[in-house]
């Protein structure tokens, strides 16, 4: 079928709208009319080749949308239904069998290459091979294929267009929180960063009834948002000692903190907020370059835990409804944290997200 897609051709460049050629779906293969899809930090350093995905390329890897066909042997889902798409994995590996699919053995192998196992893609221009299958999606367009094991039914009672987010950032942030580092009521909690994937901690902290909730983050706007959203502290880097002020909220250090920059000497500043045996949360999509200052005495003396998390170290199947639930509930208000643009505008999208204009950035096709 003709579908519409953005286009990611050159690193460092802007996305192209073009006309693509879609297959029709494999007897494992979902066909979803995209909603909605937001834009992700990961989206853009794999267009400018941090991450090796062949151009040109599809990117999209947080949709939203209406199932319209299904493959012979998929039984999930059927056309009409309503799902939000996530990161793909095998579902027989160890990993995946203990439900820790973003684990997944094959994560690498079935999310990143830009084919199927067969080293199809699925998409053509001009009868030109392009990549797809970008964590089993590439929903960066009007139509995407997607398999069982990334799309997620979601209730009819909900803006459909607004969930694609919970695919990845959201699902990153809050399960990060609730998930991995499952923190305690009445614990405390460093957030240091607060775009889509930090505020996405901030509401998952306050569900998880986190007594302090201190936010680290130059932007105003941002940090007043927090504070509307859960935050019970918020700390400006800029003009502030961050780790003095922490000190002073929190005398003996917080139990947990959680870094979504990415930059080396936040994660370092993040480190030495923690108390003693507290624990470390790191999730941002680095450059491959970055790298922290460790003293590994200090490490040892405060028996810190640093903890690598992956999509939040969450089940999709799991957490997504669970987070739609909360929403519904206005415990997970996502919808104040989303400014939509139709997909011909996704290069002015992506600068409005890269000012700090905009928090989450959700593309209509």
């Amino acid at each position: 079928m003709k579908i519409t897609a953005a286009v990611a051709r050159a690193a460092n460049a802007d996305f192209t709208i073009e006309p693509v050629e879609l297959d029709d779906p494999r007897d494992d293969e979902v066909l979803v009319r995209i909603a909605g899809v937001g834009i992700c930090h990961t989206d853009l350093i794999a267009r400018d080749q941090h991450i090796p995905v062949p151009l040109p390329a599809v990117l999209g890897h947080e949709a939203s949308g209406v199932v319209e066909r299904v493959g012979a042997r998929v039984r999930k889902v059927k056309a009409g239904d309503r799902v939000v798409l996530s990161f793909l994995s095998c579902g027989h590996c160890e990993r995946c069998e203990h439900r820790e699919p973003s684990y997944c053995h094959s994560f690498v192998a079935l999310n990143f290459p830009g084919v199927r196992a067969d080293g199809s893609s699925g998409m053509r221009i001009g009868g030109q091979s392009v990549s797809g299958r970008f964590f089993g999606q590439s929903s960066f367009a009007t139509h995407a294929l997607a398999l069982e094991r990334n799309v997620v039914k979601v209730t009819d009672e909900v803006a459909l267009e607004l969930l694609g987010p919970l695919g990845c950032g959201f699902q990153t942030g809050a399960g990060a929180i609730m998930r991995s580092l499952a923190c305690e009521a009445g614990s405390s909690v460093a957030i240091f960063g607060c775009g889509a994937v930090g505020i996405a901690a901030v509401m998952g902290a306050a569900i998880q009834r986190c007594k302090t909730i201190i936010v680290v983050e130059p932007q105003a706007a941002r940090r007043k948002l927090a504070l509307e959203l859960g935050a019970t502290h918020a700390i400006d880097p800029i003009h502030e000692d961050t780790a003095a002020r922490i000190r002073e909220i929190a005398a003996a250090g917080v139990r947990y903190a959680f870094d979504s920059t990415g930059i080396g000497p936040v994660i370092e500043t993040a480190l030495g907020a923690l108390a003693l045996h507290g624990t470390l949360g790191v999730v941002a999509a680095a450059t491959p370059d970055t790298s922290i200052a460790l003293n590994l005495t200090a490490a040892v003396i405060g028996g810190w835990t640093i903890k690598a998390i992956l999509e939040g170290d969450s089940d999709p199947d799991e957490l997504i409804p669970e987070l739609i639930h909360h929403y519904r509930e206005q415990r997970f208000p996502l919808d104040r944290v989303i400014q939509t643009f139709p997909l011909s505008r996704i290069n002015e999208a992506v600068a409005a997200q890269h000012r700090g204009d905009c928090i989450k950035a959700v593309l209509i096709p």
